[in-house]
């Protein structure tokens, strides 16, 4: 019998983590939950689970926090945070603490199972065709070990970062439209018609990683209308 998979939804506000709870079962998962993030991070931090679902607004510890601390441990640990801020610092902080994406609150539930299953149809099929990624300039990734040496610096990556730079990698002869790269990497399909800044505040995070100027970008450029070219030496 095919193991089910694992999700823990950390949520403060009963009826709507009682509701994720109830459908996510519904959906064939094997779910636990906690309502604060002290017992969320806990929980977490066992490792048990194919992904975490993370409020943001959690009492003993906050889901940014929680983030953090589960992204130090583990960079290839799934999470989709859910929010009722939709305010750009908000969305970026999350992602740039290593959250897979974010859900805004009120959110349509189909689509949030639709893009749970997503998230985890990449985490459980991403496989790694080369062990090093050469961006020129002496810049070797690794892909196995998530990290890279890059201005005689320790470079981290999650799991995440390395499949959408692995991506444009391997299209580096053409731009990769950001609708693609949601495709391709995340699992969303075309028709899910996702509203979400997680492509660009990824790109924004490698770039970060990888450019000496991060503001002018040399290996990972912008195509005016035509989306994003990592400009590779292989």
């Amino acid at each position: 019998m095919q193991r089910k998979q694992r999700l823990l939804i950390v949520e403060d506000e009963v009826a709507i983590r009682t509701g994720l709870v109830d459908v996510f079962v519904y959906h064939g998962f094997d779910v636990d939950f906690a309502a604060d993030g002290i017992s969320g991070l806990d929980m977490a931090s066992s490792g048990r689970y194919d992904l975490i679902m993370l409020d943001v607004m959690l009492p003993g510890r906050n889901g940014f926090e929680v983030c953090e601390a589960i992204r130090n441990g583990d960079r290839e640990q799934a999470i989709i945070m859910l929010t009722a801020k939709s305010t750009d610092d908000d969305v970026i902080q999350g992602l740039a603490l290593g959250a897979d994406d974010y859900v805004t609150k009120p959110f349509s539930v189909a689509q949030l199972v639709l893009r749970v299953q997503a998230v985890l149809r990449r985490t459980c099929s991403s496989a790694t065709e080369e062990a090093v990624m050469r961006l020129g300039n002496g810049i070797e990734i690794d892909v196995l070990n998530l990290c890279a040496y890059i201005n005689g610096t320790s470079v981290r990556f999650t799991r995440r970062e390395i499949e959408v730079l692995q991506y444009l990698y391997e299209h580096s002869d053409r731009p990769v439209p950001r609708d693609e790269l949601l495709n391709k990497v995340w699992g969303y399909a075309r028709h899910m018609d996702i509203e979400t800044r997680t492509v660009d505040i990824h790109v924004a995070k490698l770039r970060r990683k990888i450019e000496s100027d991060a503001s002018q970008p040399q290996h990972l450029v912008t195509i005016r209308g035509g989306g994003y070219r990592l400009m590779s030496g292989h």
